[in-house]
């Protein structure tokens, strides 16, 4: 059983990795240090390293952590049935790139860096748990089978992904449209409602 003591220290740790990756997301990596960080986050640099055991603790820790919100974010925005697969199609990645665009430039150039490389491997190994239990949450819904859903699932985020780092309209587009055609075929295969 956690006590008080222990709630607090986490909430704060949270606090902090979400404000210090704002920092590099807003600053880049190699334009803010511990000062800057430590006075974005009201604390000392001593207070600081009492979280983390250095920078590329914090960076790890922070990018995990926040990636994981942005995916639960983004997960939270589900088609509710199958009427609603137009809207979230046709909204979610104008959303993810106005609320987290730069959080995911951040997350490529940390996970790309040969230094965290192996964090990045891992991260997305949990990608792939994270989807196809998403995947699964939406069977029902949907009415279609989890391998199904899961891969368009991934062909999805890919392209908000790509549309929230370059703004890419075509490439977007060409996506979306692919998506909504497999979709359109799918349920005409096996006769069901749109």
């Amino acid at each position: 059983m956690r006590t008080v003591n222990e709630e607090l220290h986490k909430k704060k740790k949270n606090e902090l990795m979400e404000r210090c990756f704002e920092c590099y997301a807003e600053f880049g990596l190699n334009n803010i240090g511990i000062k800057g960080l430590s006075k974005a986050c009201g604390v000392s640099p001593a207070n600081l390293y009492g979280y983390f055991n250095d920078l590329d603790d914090l960076i790890i820790q922070s990018t995990e952590h926040c990636m994981t919100k942005v995916e639960e974010d983004f997960m939270s925005l589900a088609p509710k049935d199958a009427d609603d697969l137009e809207r979230f199609i046709s909204e979610v990645p104008y959303w993810t790139a106005k609320r987290h665009g730069k959080k995911y430039r951040l997350m490529y150039q940390i996970y790309t860096n040969p230094k965290y490389l192996k964090y990045g491997k891992k991260f997305f190994e949990g990608v792939d748990q994270r989807y196809t239990e998403y995947a699964d949450s939406l069977v029902n819904t949907l009415k279609m089978p989890t391998d199904v859903l899961r891969s368009m699932i991934f062909v999805f985020v890919r392209a908000c992904v790509h549309y929230a780092l370059y703004e890419d309209e075509f490439y977007l587009q060409e996506q979306l449209s692919f998506l909504k055609q497999s979709i359109s075929l799918f349920y005409e295969k096996y006769n069901l409602k749109v």
